[in-house]
């Protein structure tokens, strides 16, 4: 397998879209029990998964007295559970009912000593799914995972060079399990006019308090709806006048109409001759267009990324 396929495989959303599917309803439970133990931080970001060497993880979650994590691992397939005083569970990841995965999590949480209890409506899509009773998401392709996790564990590293040119306020590169999408957000510093709410199984509040201040946002999304495929994304809110008529980079981005952001398919940076550059590039241009349009504070708040003390 070549260097650019083992980083950026293949991910056809038709290919997987079940698997696709069953593991945005299985991150959810797993991110909704670190959002029940977790203190609440601003715009979210307590509720979060961060990407690991082997898949995507909670980090440390408070219990009591204790700490504990959660982590997908993609190369082993399975779920772990380690909790600070030596507590260890597991679960095979393989093709088993949302459902199912949640009565196996919750189980080896209780012998733990882990109790935890969520809501289990599932969060921003359309339809109305209680997790704890989904029989219908039942898919899990370990090869599609893992390129999943491949291509989140590749994003992950071009993001965190991104990030490192802005030294105002900006977000840390983690997964919302409720897109799904993996994300960085750079700050203006501004508050931003009221948020209008109205994402489907997400209360008006929480996209509020999200987006309480000017942001340029990026991301991964492994696509759907009116997007078939897997799309890098960007966007800035509020959208200034001029962002979606600006010149950005490579050829292939365009402002789809239909999300309301600017997006370059996948394929277009895995086939790159640089796709870690080709990604750099999209996601420098974008934020430009945010922050020239919206006349950011550009002298405080950029610096050169890769900058090192």
């Amino acid at each position: 397998m070549s260097a650019r396929n083992q980083h950026w495989p293949s991910l056809a959303l038709e290919e997987w879209q079940d698997t696709c599917a069953t593991l945005h309803m299985w991150t959810q439970i797993v991110g909704k029990i670190r959002m029940e133990r977790s203190p609440w931080v601003n715009h979210s970001w307590s509720v979060t998964l961060y990407v690991t060497s082997r898949g995507l993880t909670t980090s440390p979650i408070p219990h009591g007295a204790r700490t504990f994590e959660i982590e997908f691992d993609f190369i082993a397939h399975e779920l772990a559970i380690r909790a600070s005083d030596g507590g260890l569970g597991r679960i095979p990841l393989r093709p088993q009912s949302v459902a199912a995965f949640y009565r196996a999590l919750m189980g080896e949480m209780d012998q733990l000593g882990l109790h935890t209890d969520i809501h289990p409506e599932a969060n921003e899509i359309a339809e109305t799914v209680l997790l704890d009773r989904d029989e219908v998401h039942a898919a899990y392709d370990s090869e599609y995972a893992n390129r999943f996790w491949r291509i989140l564990a590749q994003t992950d590293l071009v993001f965190k060079e991104f990030r490192s040119g802005f030294i105002g306020k900006c977000s840390p590169v983690h997964y919302f399990w409720g897109g799904p999408d993996l994300a960085v957000t750079r700050f203006s510093g501004r508050v931003a006019p009221q948020h209008p709410g109205g994402i489907p199984h997400l209360p008006d509040r929480v996209a509020r308090e999200a987006y309480s201040h000017e942001v340029s946002s990026a991301g991964f999304w492994p696509g759907g709806g009116p997007i078939p495929y897997p799309v890098f994304y960007s966007y800035g809110y509020p959208e200034p006048a001029g962002f979606r008529d600006a010149a950005v980079k490579p050829d292939a981005a365009f402002f789809s109409m239909d999300l309301r952001e600017f997006v370059l398919p996948y394929d277009a940076v895995r086939q790159a001759e640089n796709p870690d550059k080709t990604l750099l590039d999209f996601l420098q241009t974008t934020y430009e267009a945010a922050a020239i349009n919206g006349k950011w504070d550009r002298e405080a708040l950029e610096r050169p990324a890769g900058w090192h003390v």
